[in-house]
């Protein structure tokens, strides 16, 4: 049985105060879909010949925060995590991940991402996004993020009640 610690996004507030609490409820969220998990059921598959899982989340997740916040906003110039040619997919595959390593490196780019969102003198901070060749405002990659965290989510749903029948947010 999972435990939800998630922090609870407030009712109202500042447009980035919104943003940041709904970002890190989405985070949360997804760490309490793999919590309690060993290392062979967070790589357990979807079904063939998909490579997802929720180690392989983890891991996409990682690239995604590392991608948005670090590369387009903070203008670091930073291969993948997990792949040299910049190939997402790569992350998916979990074969012989761990989750402490897939954590330990969503966790760390988690932080730098929230460095990154509170040293912005605002939301209309820009950068640019290679893979979408224009400028993008860390408002929208803020908003972006919600939107991968949340389809995920919904990923860590079935996989988690496909391990063990744990259901719910």
């Amino acid at each position: 049985m999972t435990v939800d610690n998630r922090p609870e996004p407030p009712s109202t507030g500042g447009e980035r105060e919104m943003l940041r609490a709904f970002l890190d409820f989405h985070r949360a969220t997804l760490a309490m879909k793999a919590e309690g998990l060993d290392d062979d059921e967070l790589r357990r598959r979807s079904m063939p010949p998909s490579t997802l899982s929720l180690l392989g989340l983890v891991r996409h997740m990682c690239e995604v925060e590392r991608t948005w916040f670090r590369m387009v906003i903070g203008g670091e110039d930073l291969p993948l995590v997990w792949s040299d040619t910049g190939d997402y997919q790569v992350a998916y595959d979990a074969t012989g991940a761990t989750r402490a390593e897939a954590f330990a490196a969503w966790e760390a780019e988690v932080e730098h991402s929230r460095r990154i969102e509170r040293e912005a003198a605002s939301l209309d901070v820009t950068g640019v996004s290679k893979k979408w060749g224009e400028e993008v405002s860390l408002r929208m990659v803020m908003l972006h993020m919600m939107h991968e965290y949340a389809r995920h989510n919904g990923h860590a749903d079935l996989l988690r009640e496909a391990i063990d029948g744990t259901v719910g947010a």
